[in-house]
C-alpha cells in the first residue's frame, strides 16, 4: 500500500495494537477505534511464547517485553494432592524453540505497544461498525458515533463476539461454548514460594505463576453449565472448589478478595471461516480464530495475525492463505487439550495421569513435541530487533 494509505483498526486489545503498530511502522496513517473508555484490558496475565516474541523483535519490542516479563522457570504438572505428574525445564523449552517462555500482565502489554502509535491515532469510547468492506475499486467504509470513515483497510479485532465477522459472513455458526467458566486473579502473596505448576483434577484445573514485580497469577476452571454465577461470590466459589487443593493454592486462596476475582465463561470458533478477509477487510485475533486458553496461544496467535497481515497489508488473499491453516490447526489441538485437562471421568483420569508421569519420564524433550509448529514459528521477514534470545533463566 501506499504510504498515504489509511488503515482502521476496530479494537484497541492486544491485536489491533499490534497490527496497528505495524502497519504504522510500514508507513499507513492508522485509526484505533476502542469502544471502551480506555484501553485498560480486561483480563489478568498473558503468556507469551518464543512464536508471539519473534512477532514482537519485528515491530521493535521484543526485547523490552522480556524484560518487563517474567521468564517462566520450572515447573510442571500436578495432581490435587500435590504430587507431580511431570515436571518440566525451561532451559530445555528454551532451546528446543529458540528463545523463552515469558509472563506479564496485559496491561504491561497494551501499554507498550500503544506507547508505538502516534496519540492521537487512538480514539476511545468509539463504537464502530462496518458499513461497507470496500473492493479493489472503492475503499471500505466504518461508521463511528462521529461519522464515517473510509479505509484503504480495515483490520477487525473485535474479538470473539465480532460484529465485523458477523456483516462479512452473516452464515457462519459463531462462538460455541466450550464446556467450561474460568476464573483469573492477579495478587500479592507475601512468604510462599512455590513451583509454578497447572494442577488437574477432576473437571477442574488451577495454575499458579510468579510476575516479575513478585505478585502471583493464578488461575483456574471447571466444567460447568454456560452462565452460571456464584450464589455469594466469585472467591468463595473457588474456596468451595479448590480450597482443599495443595499449596500454594489455599494460600493464594486466602489472600484473595472476591473483587480480585475474575470469571468469564470460555467460546472457542469450533467452525473455521472460510476465510480471513473479504473486501478490504481482514479479521485478526479471536475476531477469526478464537480458541480455548488450554495452550495459551490466543493472544499469541492475535500477535501473529498483526505482523503477517502488515506484511501482507497489499494482498490479503495472501494473509488469508498465510494464517488460516495455522490458527485452524491450533485452534483444534486447544479443544483437544481442553479435553483431555478438564477430563471428568475417574477411569480416564487415571489413564491420563499414568501417561503423563510415564511421558514426563521418558525425557522432557517428548513432552515439549505438542509444541513443534507452535513455539517455533518464526515471522515472514527479519525483524527490526534481534531475534536471538537467550535460552537462559532470568
Amino acid at each position: 500500500m501506499a504510504q498515504s494509505s489509511h488503515a482502521v483498526v476496530i479494537g484497541g486489545g492486544i491485536g489491533g495494537l499490534t497490527a496497528a503498530t505495524a502497519l504504522h511502522l510500514r508507513g499507513l496513517r492508522v485509526t484505533v477505534l476502542e469502544r471502551a473508555r480506555s484501553l485498560k484490558p480486561v483480563g489478568a496475565a498473558i503468556s507469551l511464547a518464543p512464536n508471539a516474541l519473534r512477532a514482537l523483535d519485528v515491530i521493535g519490542i521484543g526485547d523490552e517485553i522480556r524484560d518487563l516479563a517474567a521468564w517462566q522457570g520450572d515447573g510442571g504438572l500436578r495432581t490435587p494432592s500435590g504430587r507431580w505428574l511431570s515436571r518440566t525445564s525451561a532451559a530445555a523449552a528454551a532451546e528446543r524453540f529458540g528463545g523463552p517462555l515469558v509472563l506479564l500482565h496485559r496491561a504491561t502489554l497494551i501499554n507498550s505497544l500503544a506507547a508505538r502509535i502516534p496519540s492521537d491515532s487512538i480514539r476511545t469510547t468509539a463504537a464502530a461498525t462496518l458499513a461497507d468492506p470496500g473492493d479493489a475499486r472503492r475503499p471500505a467504509r466504518v461508521t463511528t458515533p462521529d461519522g464515517e470513515l473510509e479505509a484503504d483497510l480495515v483490520v477487525a479485532a473485535d474479538g470473539i463476539r465480532s460484529g465485523v465477522r458477523r456483516t462479512l459472513f452473516p452464515g457462519h455458526a459463531g462462538p460455541v461454548y466450550s464446556g467450561f467458566t474460568t476464573w483469573r486473579v492477579v495478587i500479592p502473596v507475601p512468604g510462599v514460594e512455590f513451583a509454578a505448576h497447572e494442577t488437574w483434577g477432576r473437571g477442574r484445573i488451577w495454575g499458579t505463576h510468579r510476575l516479575k514485580d513478585g505478585r502471583i497469577y493464578a488461575y483456574a476452571a471447571a466444567v460447568v453449565p454456560a452462565g452460571q454465577h456464584a450464589p455469594d461470590d466469585e472467591k468463595a466459589e473457588l474456596v468451595r472448589r479448590f480450597g482443599d487443593w495443595h499449596e500454594p493454592i489455599p494460600a493464594a486462596l486466602a489472600a484473595a478478595r472476591p473483587e480480585d476475582v475474575l470469571r468469564h465463561d470460555v467460546h472457542h470458533i469450533a467452525e473455521p471461516l472460510p476465510a480471513h478477509h473479504r473486501g478490504r477487510v481482514a479479521l485478526v485475533g479471536d475476531a477469526a480464530h478464537a480458541m480455548p486458553p488450554t495452550l495459551g496461544q490466543g493472544g499469541n496467535q492475535a500477535i501473529e495475525d498483526a505482523i503477517v497481515l502488515a506484511h501482507h497489508c497489499d494482498d490479503l488473499t495472501a494473509y488469508t492463505a498465510a494464517r488460516l491453516p495455522r490458527t485452524t490447526a491450533i485452534a483444534r489441538q486447544a479443544v483437544r487439550i481442553a479435553r483431555l485437562n478438564m477430563m471428568s471421568n475417574r477411569v480416564g483420569i487415571a489413564v491420563r495421569n499414568t501417561s503423563m508421569a510415564a511421558l514426563s519420564k521418558a525425557g522432557p524433550a517428548l513432552f515439549l513435541r505438542g509444541f513443534d509448529g507452535i513455539a517455533d514459528w518464526r515471522p515472514p521477514h527479519r525483524p527490526y530487533a534481534s531475534d536471538e534470545a537467550s535460552v537462559g533463566n532470568r
